[in-house]
């Protein structure tokens, strides 16, 4: 009797402790990923490479295509998530290690080829960290975004932090990136255990492809969804990979920490997701998020100047709701269509089209229109024909999802 009261309580603890144990998980994920990826753009230009910041934020996109669909299908059938993601973040740190001589030295193939190894490693534990997350979570779209909401706690404490210590634009964003890959690494250990659902089942050549994840797509209302995340991941590539240098020719000082206001916008509207859900759904939450887009870039191309740094700071706080509803509610989403046997894939699938697929798109796109507006001008005639073509994708983007996108709740 006394032995099962105490495996009783102890079972109690480690339930009150999941959700925290989940979020510092999301803090440190995003930490790391925000501790690099926000100023990279500056950084580059302080080492003469301007002209590659397409090309370098092409790399995480490219590493999100070739890679979470096999780890999808490692962590569905083989190894449990917890693991793989204690090894992507070791080999990552091992690569980050060598970017800042890369830098030094000024020598942009090999940065790029770093950048690529270590989005490689990466990426995929997006998809893993999701997993872990909807693996252990009762009540996913109540606590989800709770825990979730840590991982923007952390990319705004990144934020912060590079710009308090004086580091945004210099080299050592990547020695911080490494050391906390190397802690993540050895915390995810400790995560809660997330077997693989179908380990011990007959692999077929179908399994290879992850067919089961694509078969996803032959429901109607699963395809108009990937194909608007795929589409509305472009104007998105676009703000990561050139907010900062536009906030630097805008006058922005201490460009880290304005970008944060955008995250902190995202812990507000994280939160009232669960409430949301309720009253929209999935559709008209989506839907909002994607108009967001619009109508933060037409502030961008409206705000260049003193005159008009608040609508500059209106859009940058306009991040929450452009991310969170429609970023984390379609993980959310994604989640309850997967059957159980391929949520793994199907989380990886979600990820490669839009933070692979559609950022590259975005990326390329962006960067051709940043070589051929921008730069070396920098001036707010050039910058507004810059925003204003992301801000009409992203309305006409929302537009086809409104008439397209046919699901009815599960859920009220």
């Amino acid at each position: 009797m006394v032995t099962t009261v105490t495996r009783t309580e102890s079972m109690e603890k480690q339930h009150q402790m999941l959700i925290p144990r989940l979020s510092l998980m999301m803090f440190m994920q995003f930490f790391i990923w925000g501790s690099w990826s926000v100023t990279l753009g500056l950084v580059m230009t302080q080492h003469n490479m301007s002209l590659l910041i397409g090309d370098a934020f092409s790399a995480g996109p490219i590493a999100s295509i070739l890679s979470p669909f096999v780890l999808g299908m490692l962590v569905d059938r083989f190894f449990p998530s917890q693991k793989v993601m204690a090894v992507m973040n070791l080999a990552g740190a091992a690569i980050l290690w060598f970017v800042p001589s890369a830098l030094a030295s000024e020598n942009g193939a090999q940065l790029i080829a770093l950048l690529f190894g270590y989005t490689l490693c990466f990426m995929p534990t997006l998809a893993l960290a999701n997993n872990i997350a909807f693996h252990s979570l009762a009540k996913s779209d109540k606590s989800f975004p709770v825990v979730r909401v840590f991982g923007t706690i952390g990319w705004i404490v990144a934020g912060i932090f590079i710009g308090f210590t004086g580091i945004a634009s210099s080299a050592s964003i990547f020695t911080l990136a490494t050391i906390c890959s190397v802690v993540l690494a050895v915390y995810s250990l400790t995560l809660p255990h997330t077997p693989a659902p179908a380990k011990g089942m007959p692999l077929k050549v179908r399994d290879l492809f992850c067919a089961d994840a694509f078969a996803l797509l032959k429901v109607p209302h699963f395809f108009v969804f990937a194909l608007c995340a795929t589409l509305i991941s472009i104007p998105l590539g676009t703000y990561y990979a050139y907010t900062a240098s536009w906030l630097a020719d805008a006058g922005v000082t201490n460009i880290s920490t304005a970008m944060s206001f955008g995250q902190m916008s995202e812990i507000f509207f994280m939160l009232v997701i669960p409430l949301l859900f309720r009253r929209l759904g999935v559709k008209y939450m989506l839907l909002v998020g994607m108009l967001a887009w619009f109508v933060r870039y037409a502030l961008f191309a409206i705000g260049m100047g003193d005159e008009g740094r608040a609508l500059i700071y209106l859009g940058i706080l306009l991040h929450g709701v452009c991310y969170d509803f429609f970023f984390v509610v379609g993980f959310i989403y994604t989640d309850r269509i997967a059957g159980e046997k391929v949520k793994g894939q199907a989380q990886s699938m979600v990820v490669m089209f839009t933070y692979g697929i559609g950022m590259l798109l975005g990326s390329q796109i962006s960067g051709a229109l940043y070589n051929r507006l921008v730069a070396g001008q920098g001036t707010a005639e050039n910058w507004a024909t810059f925003w204003w073509i992301p801000a009409i994708a992203a309305a006409a983007i929302a537009i086809i999802f409104l008439f397209t996108f046919k699901y009815r709740d599960e859920k009220g």
